[in-house]
């Protein structure tokens, strides 16, 4: 927690020396703009370059463990089942929801660059066209796992992932069990490297900030006032719809649940970690009347399957890169790339910045500048603010909310 304080400190005082130093070249030196936006942005290329280094292994890592570990699930199959479908669920709702808000919003209209703004976007970015049936098949079924892991053709590897996972849990724990934990290992030492490239998050905000600030001034903090304006509406919304959902299920005793993870909500919001919230989180559920057997399957599952606010935030946030490089996106490709996000998410949602490192990987898949992320990362740490309670709402919703269709949601303890 504290190396995450830390980090967004530097972030913060990144972005000002990036202002700071953009300023300076836009309205002194206005005639070397061009040449200093192109060379300082690739303090920017660097750290999303390192970020797509990961992607591939992290995913595949990650996903296959995940799926292989879930054969657990059959010795409670029932209750499984049910929150399942309610994380599925949620999901979509989620996913939609941003969809459907940054289409009508169009935060990223405020701004707009080029793609020829983005250094090193060449060989990253194709001229956008519309998905046909053609390239759905192309870019879902993996011709070679290794050419889909060179290139970070991420729905092949999610593909090829899923498959083999499942081929892992259907041998028993017997065959399974060695090669689960070899790759947990790996997938744990890929995580430790997300930790590290995300320090070298700082040194992209400047580059970024002081190259957008260089040629177009101070427009950028219009897009930060809209884009947080925007999404913390969309976080409301979602809101609603989980507790009009809870409201159906647990009718007036919705709103002590509320009560009990007050302080749940409140934690998750200022710590921006929802994690830190897992021992107070399972106390006051189990005050509120659940089975502790259902606590302790469902909680654990819904912190890596159930992350409403950043389901949400990954739909919302892709598009909104779209958007500010002034690329149109067809129906077709905004329903696969939901699609993308749906199956990704589920393998890292646990992962601390996980859904930055998706929507690079995302952005990649669908010619959109992936080096737009480090426009908005001085201001991720409010977002994840918004994220981290959503998460906790929609964990503590489906496990009451399964309790109560089993019937054993008792009165709550006094």
């Amino acid at each position: 927690m504290k190396s995450q304080n830390k980090l967004f400190w530097a972030i913060i005082i990144a972005l000002v020396l990036g202002v700071a130093l953009g300023a300076v070249v836009h309205f002194y030196q206005p005639e070397t703009a061009d040449s200093f936006s192109k060379n300082i942005k690739l303090l920017g290329v660097i750290f999303i370059r390192a970020v797509q280094m990961i992607i591939a292994p992290l995913v595949f890592t990650t996903l296959v463990v995940g799926i292989a570990r879930m054969s657990d699930m059959s010795m409670i199959g029932r209750v499984g089942g049910k929150a399942m479908l309610w994380f599925i669920t949620a999901s979509v709702v989620s996913l939609f929801i941003g969809l459907i808000l940054v289409n009508w919003m169009e935060p990223g209209k405020v701004m707009n660059l080029s793609i020829e703004d983005t250094s090193g976007a060449g060989e990253l970015i194709s001229h956008t066209k519309s998905f046909s049936l053609e390239d759905f098949v192309n870019h879902v079924v993996p011709k070679s796992v290794f050419e889909a892991l060179a290139v970070n053709e991420v729905l092949q590897i999610v593909v090829f992932s899923v498959m083999f996972g499942i081929a892992l849990a259907s041998l028993g724990q017997h065959y399974s069990k060695p090669v689960v934990e070899f790759l947990d290992i790996c997938a744990q030492a890929i995580l430790k490297m997300v930790g590290y490239i995300m320090w070298l998050a700082p040194m992209g905000v400047f580059g970024s900030v002081a190259a957008i600030v260089a040629t177009k001034g101070f427009e950028i903090f219009t897009v930060y006032a809209v884009y947080l304006r925007d999404f913390f509406f969309g976080l409301l919304v979602l809101w609603l719809v989980l507790m009009l959902a809870g409201y159906i299920i647990l009718g007036n005793r919705l709103f002590s649940l509320l009560r009990h993870i007050k302080e749940p909500l409140l934690i998750a919001f200022s710590t921006t970690s929802s994690e830190a919230v897992f021992p107070k989180l399972v106390e006051e559920l189990e005050k509120f009347g659940c089975n502790k057997q259902i606590v302790s399957f469902i909680l654990p599952l819904g912190y890596s399957f159930n992350l409403d606010g950043s389901m949400m935030y990954m739909t919302f946030a892709s598009i909104f890169i779209a958007q500010i490089y002034g690329i149109e996106m067809s129906i077709g490709q905004q329903i696969v790339m939901l699609l993308v996000l749906m199956l990704t998410s589920k393998g890292i949602a646990g992962v601390p910045r996980a859904s930055l490192v998706i929507i690079v990987a995302t952005c990649s898949m669908f010619g959109i500048p992936p080096e737009g992320i480090a426009l908005i990362l001085p201001i991720d740490h409010f977002c994840d603010m918004g994220r981290s309670m959503t998460n906790v709402l929609g964990n503590a919703l489906a496990t009451t909310a399964v309790s109560k269709w089993e019937g054993e949601l008792a009165e709550e303890v006094a």
